[in-house]
């Protein structure tokens, strides 16, 4: 049956014409501060752009996509928040820079730019705020969003580079404690730029219910504390190969592939706990998890090394360690608690007729609901 199910999943992903990518935008941001303004240059994925585009409801269908372009730089003027020393900035657009291919990760360029009233020359501290796509929706429940590397310079001499800016994570800066006129001052905080991308990674898994559903699927299955760590981890590690394997642009997936497998592994791992629960412990499990946990790191990467160009190698590892420390912590938060509420369970039911075990009949009401997700999520990734 499970064989049968992997085929026909198999057939599913490959036979898809056409399906949205991951729902996480990835960008850069150059923040220049000058005399009389602040100039943000922006480099977005087209992928963002036709989002934005797709869900708009007085968007075009004929639109070109010099339109698509133009229309995405409005947008970000309404979903970008700047302000200086508390005071609300109004930004215009300069530039845009279309992407040289649209069919691959490369990035819109967008200058902006917004004028400092002479009290806010120069400012002390800058603020910075984005909900860009936040409100629309990949799937039901989960939302889309967009993040940005961003890099803060003054006219000849780059400040600080490494931060990170979410709709979760505004961006917060003090040009007096940065020391703006120092050129000589420190370009990466290793220790800010890797708490930041700590947090992104356990939002990432909190935020985003295929990870849920798939740790889930999996914690349902073990039996022991050992078990559980290998499990998950397991999943991490894939994750972590793909993601930075992605980011060096070493391996690349269609989308059309990654985000249908991604949902195939959620109803996998379902129907492996209903129809066959002997192989969901053991060597068999570790292997789903870590096989599909591949593909679950693709789902994210797209984009990024695009976002970090020009920065340091450094800043590129500090970056996908922190991420990945911060993918198993949320996986944890997740599968600790549940696995506690299923040792409660166990402990209760050894009143009964099967001692230490689950109730097959919690199970496999948790696995179906799971199952059921999956499935509604498959078809959103396919439609």
């Amino acid at each position: 049956m499970i064989r049968r199910l992997l085929w026909l999943f198999c057939a599913l992903t490959l036979g898809a014409l056409e399906t949205q990518a991951h729902p996480v935008a990835q960008g850069a941001m150059d923040i220049i501060i000058r005399a009389d303004q602040i100039e943000v240059r922006a480099r977005v994925s087209s992928e963002e752009a036709f989002v934005a585009e797709a869900f708009d409801r007085n968007a075009q269908t004929d639109a070109t996509l010099e339109r698509v372009w133009q229309r995405h730089a409005q947008y970000l003027l309404a979903h970008f928040q700047l302000s200086a020393d508390g005071l609300s900035l109004t930004g215009r657009l300069a530039e845009i820079t279309p992407p040289e291919n649209t069919k691959t990760q490369d990035l819109i360029g967008y200058v902006f730019k917004f004028d400092l009233p002479p009290e806010r020359r120069p400012p002390a501290q800058i603020r910075l705020t984005e909900d860009v796509l936040n409100e629309f929706v990949f799937a039901p429940g989960n939302r889309w969003e967009a993040s940005y590397i961003v890099r803060i310079s003054g006219p000849d001499h780059v400040i600080q580079e490494g931060l990170l800016l979410t709709s979760r994570q505004p961006l917060s800066f003090s040009l007096e404690a940065a020391g703006a006129n120092n050129k000589s001052g420190p370009r990466l905080d290793q220790r800010a730029m890797a708490i930041a991308f700590l947090r992104h990674g356990i939002a990432h898994i909190l935020s985003g219910y295929d990870h849920l559903l798939f740790v889930a699927g999996l914690v349902l299955a073990v039996a022991t504390m050992w078990d559980l760590l290998k499990v998950v981890t397991a999943f991490t590690l894939a994750h972590t190969i793909t993601l930075t394997l992605a980011v060096f642009d070493v391996v690349r997936l269609s989308n059309r592939i990654v985000e249908p497998m991604i949902a195939a592994s959620i109803v996998f791992v379902a129907a492996q706990n209903l129809f066959a629960p002997a192989h969901s412990r053991g060597l068999t499990r570790l292997g789903v998890a870590f096989g599909f946990g591949l593909f679950h790191g693709l789902g994210f990467a797209g984009g990024l090394l695009q976002a970090m160009e020009g920065m340091q190698g450094v800043a590129v590892a500090t970056a996908i360690a922190a991420f990945s420390v911060g993918v198993e912590v949320g996986h944890q938060v997740v599968a600790l608690p549940l696995f506690t509420a299923m040792k409660l369970t166990r402990a209760y039911s050894q009143r009964t007729t099967h001692p230490g075990r689950m109730p097959r009949w919690l199970s496999r009401t948790a696995s179906s609901a799971i199952c059921v997700a999956g499935v509604i999520y498959l078809i959103a990734a396919l439609r």
